[in-house]
Order: structure tokens, then C-alpha cells, then sequence
């Protein structure tokens, strides 16, 4: 299934989940007001006076169908409105430990490199990375509305027993989650079931409240049996929750297992990771923390529920759907080897599970690839398409010698909280031809320390190759989110100044400053970006609008870039006539032109990435700065594209 056939499908599903939760919330509020029913005839039958009129009781079926209703609704607005922190706050109620940027313990700093190397591979911002410290079992999951505010959670015995390519597996899996849009959904369930949770509760502390009042006195045995009702009928409705977290969860785990072996081809990884939490004692099971909420959000079963409401397919069905020679034994046998971890230095690569049952032997460090030539043969664009969210291998070790090939002084000062600001600035700097009105501006705006400290990088910003400069915005992404609010648009502000202020702006530059807004924006209101529903002929002229501009800058030919369009805007809307006209103003087209193109659907985004692709690769070669502009629009339009490789 592509990015946009899982879309969709996510969408689907949570449509399916908001109507089994509607219905759930109809049965609970019908059979609570058939129990007051019957409490009132009795009560009626028992008068000594005349009975209870119809008009009463219509009465106090309404009030209890209000109060319950109020209940479950309260409480999943509760629920819900605190997760818009994003998935920062999920990690941190569970003890998570944000990672430092720049750390020293071995664990962490692979921790991090894995991450951020999934995070160039696949086109999403780094997320904020958390550890799990008090955690002794293997485990580890995703959370947040969307990738600008997505957080990823490990375990600290996923760290301490997981080899690099287990651990890679795992981070893998992961970002199958973030890429595919499950992570909303996970917190939608969240919200949904605490309000269950809170009615059940609710009915509870009035059932132990009116029991001591009965102790007391002969009254309350009609308020007993309501609120008995309640307490029983909510902790149902908890149950159907976890009947929904199980249907909805079990499959995305096989499809995420299936994504994470697609994006690493290394199935050994993901299956020892699945291995060790078989064999191992603790397995992975939360112990510090309450799992129970996030349980279908788990790389693996974190609070040991019966068959019905698993949230995530028994062990060995998923082991023998990564690796079908899979012998069950082999649990036994790696359970014994697990006292090698006794012996093993803190400071070096876990033995993994296949080294384990052969006898412990080191894994070997592989080598980097070389960094792409200027230009390369184009890709077809039905290949980009099925790219877009499923990176594979090559883009792992592309994004691995990206990484390793960062200026450490650009690297070191994008992932700290303090210099994210001078690099991101320093990067742009280095495209201008006479940085210094530019520093002028930022001294202005931001402070001369701040543009003192962005001057101090623009010599390796300057040494730095085309597609090196996206990955070292990813990398400053997470600390740019963790500034305050304030600090954040009077950067984003002072970011278009800078682009727009000598009159000669380039479209990278254009993009680049549109990226930061939207990442930005989107982090310090999480949940705020939803998915649209315009259809292609809807935007028709903003499609054209956005296809004619990457012509006319991606060819430096008129009649190549005429000719490049035509072929785009024949795929995107074919067997119609469409005149080149690039917009004049195109600054302002593609300002009213992203946004609207970002409302399409899934299949109308689909469409439109096929077309800019056809546009792109029209001569049959794509250059660094062609390739890193498509992705760049490509995530303005949520839509991660990979690296593009030759």
C-alpha cells in the first residue's frame, strides 16, 4: 500500500473509530436511562401518594441522558485538549527523559544518530527523542498530531539489549507510524476512552459515597442501583474502547513490521528486536507506568492483555511473518544467552540475537556511501511517487553519510537549543553574495549576539554541499521548537525579511523560509493541521500555478521549461489543452497556491506529486538543487519524499 492508499485507508478508520465510539456512547446512555426507568417505576409503584407523572419522568430521563452525555464528553475534551502539547507530553507522563543534543553516553548518542538518520531518509523533521530510563523492558513508540510535533520514546533495555540494526528496526517501525498518519488516530483513541474511563469512575466514587451514607441511614437504595449502573456500564464502555484500540491497532502493527523491514532490508534487525522481547525477562512490559493508554501505541505489548483486546499480534505470527524460517526454539535458546549481556561493555554495540544464538561476536561497522553527483539520471515518476513515505536501504545509508559528513561545528550547533537559530540563519546567509546587510538586519531584528554567533558558521555553512542543507534543517528543527513561541515567529519573521530584502529571491530560498513557518507553526499548535478534502479541479489554477513556476526554475530553457510544463500539466490533467503562462507575480501564486494544495485529498495529492515529478525529471536528469526543491514543496504539501538517488 503507497503513502496516499494508507491515507486514505487512516482516514477510513477514523471514521469508522469516531462511529463505533458514538455507538458505544448511545447503547451506555440508553441502557442508563432503561435502569432510571425502572428505578422510577418501582418508585412509582411504591407511592403512598399519587404515582409519578409521564411529564417527570421525561424529565429525568433527559437530565441523566445530559449528565452522561456531559461526563464522556468533558472528559474526552479533557483528555484530548491535554495531548495538544504534542507527542513531547505523552513521553514526559510516562518519565520519559528528552535525549541532550549533543550526548555522551554511547546509548543515547546511537539513539540519536539512528533517529536522525531515519529522519533524512524519509523526509520528516527530527522528533524530539525520549528515553524511558526507569524502563527495564524492550519497547519504544511514536507520538504526536503530525510529524512537525512528533516525539519518538525508547526504553531504556531496548537501548541497553537491542544491537544498532535491532534498534534501527525498531526506530524504523516507528517512523512507519509517523509517516503513515497513525499517530493522530492513537491520540483520537486516547481521548475518546478516558471519557469512557471518567463515567465509569464517576459511577464508582457516588456508588462507595452513597454505600457509607446507607450505612448511616435506611435511604439511598435507589441512587445505589443508578449509580451502580453507571460504574459498571462506563468500565463496559472502557472495555469496547480496548475492543476498538485492538481492531484498529492489530493490522497497522503487521503493516508497520512490514515497513520497517522495507526500509532497513535488514529483517534480522527487527526480528531480533521481536526475538529479545520474547526471551528476555522483561520482555516488554511498562512496570514504572501505567501503559494502559498508550498500550496500542506500543512497539510491543507493554501491559499483557488477554487475546480479545490485544493490542498487537501474538509474538511469533509476527517474527514468522519478518522471517519465515523462524523456530520457536530459538526463544528458549536466546533466553539462556541473555546472561551475556553481563560481560558486555557499556560502551559498544550490543551483541544482537543472531549473534547471540551463534556465540557473541561483534557487529561490524559498515562503511558510508559517497555523497550524489550534481546531477543524476531522473528517477520515473511513477518510482518517486511510491517513494513518497516508504524510504528504502539506500536511502538509510544516504542519510547515514549525510550525517556523518555534516561540518561538526554546523551539526553540534543545530542540535542545541542555544545555536539551532545561527545555523538555520547561517545556512541562508551563505547563499547571499554579500552576507553583511543580511547581518546588519539580524543584529537589528535578533541581537548582535545572534548574528555574531551565525557569522561564526557561515565559512562551513558556505562549504556545504546542496543536499546537505535540508538534512542540517531537520536537524535543527527539534531544538527550534523547543524556543519560546514569541522567539519563534520574530525568527520565521526576520527569515523572510532576509529572503525578500535585495530583491533576488530564489525559489529555494522562497520554500526554505515557507518550510520553517509551517514547521514551526504547526509545533506550537499541535492538532491544528488536518487533513483536507478540495478535490484537483477545486485548485486547478494553483496546480498549474505551482507546476509552471518549478518549470520555468527548474529548466533554465524557455522551450525546455515549456515543454517540461506541458508534459507535468498532461499528467495532472490530461487530454486538456494548457497554455504556459507562468505566473508574474509568482511569489504571491504559490503563497495562495501551497496552502490550497495542502487541502486536497489523498488521491488528488497523489496526482499532483506524479505531475511534479513528470515536470522535474522532463530532460531525463534532475540536479541537487531540482531534487531538494520537490522535496521541499513535497513537504509543504505533508507529503515526506526521500532523498532522490541516481
Amino acid at each position: 500500500m503507497n503513502f496516499f492508499a494508507h491515507q486514505e485507508a487512516a482516514r477510513a478508520k477514523s471514521r469508522r473509530v469516531i462511529a463505533l465510539f458514538v455507538l458505544s456512547v448511545i447503547v451506555i446512555v440508553v441502557a442508563i436511562d432503561l435502569v432510571v426507568l425502572l428505578v422510577l417505576g418501582f418508585a412509582s409503584a411504591d407511592a403512598a401518594r399519587r404515582p409519578i407523572d409521564d411529564e417527570t419522568i421525561a424529565g429525568v430521563l433527559v437530565t441523566s441522558s445530559i449528565v452522561v452525555l456531559a461526563i464522556i464528553s468533558l472528559g474526552s475534551f479533557y483528555k484530548t485538549f491535554s495531548l495538544r502539547a504534542g507527542g513531547g507530553a505523552v513521553a514526559r507522563a510516562l518519565g520519559g527523559t528528552l535525549v541532550p543534543e549533543d550526548p555522551r553516553d554511547f546509548h543515547l548518542k546511537r539513539l540519536r544518530n539512528v533517529v536522525e538518520e531515519m529522519s533524512i531518509a524519509s523526509g520528516v523533521p527530527v522528533p524530539e527523542i525520549y528515553v524511558l530510563d526507569a524502563e527495564a523492558g524492550i519497547n519504544a513508540f511514536a507520538a504526536g498530531f503530525a510529524p512537525t510535533d512528533a516525539a519518538v520514546a525508547v526504553t531504556r533495555g531496548a537501548l541497553d539489549r537491542l544491537s544498532r540494526d535491532e534498534l534501527q528496526g525498531v526506530i524504523a517501525h516507528e517512523f512507519s507510524h509517523i509517516l503513515n498518519g497513525d499517530m493522530r488516530l492513537n491520540l483520537r483513541l486516547m481521548g475518546l476512552i478516558f471519557g469512557l474511563l471518567v463515567l465509569g469512575l464517576c459511577g464508582r466514587k457516588v456508588l462507595e459515597h452513597t454505600r457509607h451514607r446507607g450505612s448511616r441511614r435506611n435511604e439511598g437504595g435507589a441512587l445505589l442501583l443508578i449509580a451502580l449502573a453507571v460504574m459498571i456500564l462506563g468500565y463496559l464502555g472502557v472495555f469496547l474502547g480496548r475492543l476498538m484500540k485492538a481492531y484498529i491497532s492489530r493490522q497497522r502493527e503487521f503493516l508497520a513490521d512490514a515497513s520497517a523491514v522495507q526500509f532497513t532490508r535488514l529483517s534480522h534487525g527487527l526480528a531480533g528486536a521481536l526475538m529479545k522481547i520474547g526471551a528476555f525477562e522483561a520482555g516488554s512490559k511498562l512496570t514504572q507506568e501505567d501503559g494502559e493508554e498508550v498500550a496500542h501505541m506500543l512497539f510491543g505489548d507493554g501491559v499483557g492483555y488477554g487475546r480479545m483486546t490485544a493490542t498487537h499480534p501474538p509474538l511469533i505470527e509476527r517474527i514468522r511473518r519478518i522471517d519465515p524460517r523462524f523456530d520457536p526454539e530459538q526463544l528458549t535458546r536466546l533466553k539462556l544467552a541473555e546472561r551475556s549481556f553481563e560481560g558486555v561493555d557499556e560502551d559498544s554495540d550490543p551483541p544482537a540475537a543472531g549473534a547471540l544464538l551463534a556465540g557473541f561476536t561483534p557487529s561490524a561497522e559498515s562503511s558510508a556511501p559517497q555523497l550524489p553527483q550534481a546531477r543524476v539520471a531522473a528517477p520515473s515518476p511513477q518510482q518517486l511517487v511510491a517513494e513518497v513515505a516508504n524510504p528504502g536501504i539506500a536511502h538509510v545509508e544516504y542519510a547515514a553519510a549525510i550525517r556523518q559528513s555534516l561540518p561538526p561545528i554546523l551539526a553540534t550547533a543545530a542540535r542545541m537549543r542555544e545555536r539551532a537559530i545561527d545555523a538555520v540563519l547561517a545556512l541562508l546567509l551563505a547563499l547571499e553574495v554579500d552576507p553583511a546587510p543580511a547581518l546588519a538586519e539580524i543584529a537589528h531584528r535578533l541581537g548582535s549576539v545572534r548574528a555574531r554567533g551565525s557569522e561564526e558558521l557561515l565559512v562551513a555553512a558556505r562549504q556545504l554541499h546542496p543536499a546537505q542543507r535540508l538534512p542540517l534543517v531537520q536537524l535543527a528543527l527539534p531544538a527550534l521548537k523547543r524556543r519560546p513561541a514569541n522567539e519563534a515567529r520574530l525568527l520565521v519573521d526576520t527569515i523572510d525579511v532576509l529572503v525578500h530584502r535585495d530583491g533576488r529571491l530564489l525559489v529555494f530560498e522562497y520554500v526554505l523560509a515557507r518550510l520553517l513557518r509551517q514547521q514551526l507553526g504547526e509545533a506550537m499548535q499541535p492538532g491544528a493541521a488536518k487533513p483536507g478534502g478540495a478535490k484537483l479541479p477545486a485548485v486547478r489554477r494553483h496546480a498549474l500555478d505551482l507546476l509552471a513556476t518549478l518549470a520555468r526554475h527548474g529548466h533554465e530553457h524557455p522551450d525546455v521549461a515549456r515543454r517540461a510544463y506541458a508534459a507535468g500539466a498532461a499528467a495532472l490533467f490530461p487530454g486538456e489543452a494548457v497554455a504556459y503562462a507562468p505566473p508574474a507575480d509568482w511569489i504571491g501564486a504559490l503563497d495562495n497556491a501551497l496552502p490550497a494544495l495542502d487541502a486536497l485529498l489523498p488521491a488528488g495529492k497523489e496526482s499532483l506529486v506524479l505531475a511534479l515529478a513528470t515536470t522535474i525529471g522532463h530532460d531525463g536528469r534532475v540536479g541537487i538543487d531540482e531534487a531538494e526543491l520537490l522535496r521541499l514543496t513535497c513537504t509543504l504539501l505533508h507529503c515526506p519524499l526521500p532523498p532522490i538517488l541516481g
